[in-house]
């Protein structure tokens, strides 16, 4: 049996969070579907697709259950396949670091964010793994939630493609090499 890692992107459905900042998840989810070839379909609480990397079996899934209820799609599907919680990644935003900023974290808190807290109040634990993507923090006090409901502006879209690519990157890092090994390599670039 190929070992079996669950790899979570954070986000919202519905076309109104299409491209905002807090669908960041979504999109790294996205990005790593297409490095590998692969294509999402509705699964329970998630839309899910099953692929490989080398020899090990992805789980890659995108919540349908909205940010706030995340941990009830990761709680799914991590008991339905059966996998490890060091095993598991989960894709999310994150307004304390610049724009593009990209930073692997073996374990920790969820901090403000509504998505990683109701993982880690589901699993009972706050020892798996986390991608924060940096967000920024470009809003006026009071305004958090509109800005991370808000769509990105082109200038930020040119600093954020290419991270989505090095966040790709780090997903297959994780899988292939483990956290530790890829937190040397990629958390200071």
């Amino acid at each position: 049996m190929p070992e079996k890692y669950l790899i979570t992107g954070l986000g919202n459905i519905g076309d109104e969070y299409a491209n905002t900042r807090h669908n960041i998840g979504f999109i790294v989810a996205d990005a790593l579907a297409a490095d590998l070839s692969g294509k999402f379909t509705i699964g329970r609480h998630a839309s899910i697709l099953e692929t490989r990397l080398k020899n090990k079996q992805l789980i890659i899934i995108k919540p349908t259950t909205y940010m706030n209820l995340s941990g009830k799609a990761v709680k799914y599907w991590m008991d339905k396949e059966e996998i490890p919680l060091e095993n598991i990644l989960v894709v999310a935003d994150d307004v304390d670091l610049d724009l593009g900023a990209l930073r692997l974290r073996a374990k920790g808190s969820g901090g403000s964010h509504n998505g990683l807290n109701h993982i880690i109040e589901t699993l009972g634990t706050t020892e798996f793994a986390r991608l924060r993507v940096g967000i920024g923090k470009d809003y006026a006090k009071g305004f958090q939630v509109e800005y991370v409901l808000g769509r990105w502006s082109s200038a930020e879209e040119k600093v954020l493609i290419p991270r989505i690519e090095a966040a790709v990157e780090i997903v297959r890092s994780f899988v292939l090499a483990g956290a530790a090994r890829t937190m040397s390599e990629f958390n200071n670039k």
